[in-house]
């Protein structure tokens, strides 16, 4: 299984991480690991997220970058390991 790390750069919004997750599920990935600060003195939310599949992470952030309060994904790096289920 590919593991890959996003950034995403979101509006500060209660619903907002709600919407990601979702999408994360529906495209078939795992959260491995997630970190969210909201960034000083701004109304934006810095999210660092882990996620694993053996789809391409490609599509996963062109599906998030449509959503309503994401200003931009980033796709860190890619890492290949094995994951036990």
């Amino acid at each position: 299984m590919m593991q890959h790390q996003l950034s995403i750069d979101a509006r500060f919004r209660p619903e907002v991480l709600e919407r990601i997750l979702r999408v994360v599920r529906h495209r078939g990935f795992r959260v491995c690991a997630l970190n969210m600060a909201p960034q000083a003195d701004t109304e934006r939310l810095n999210i660092q997220m882990t996620v694993a599949s053996q789809r391409p992470v490609d599509l996963l952030s062109v599906q998030l970058s449509k959503l309503m309060d994401v200003a931009g994904v980033e796709i860190q790096h890619m890492t290949t390991q094995q994951i036990r289920a």
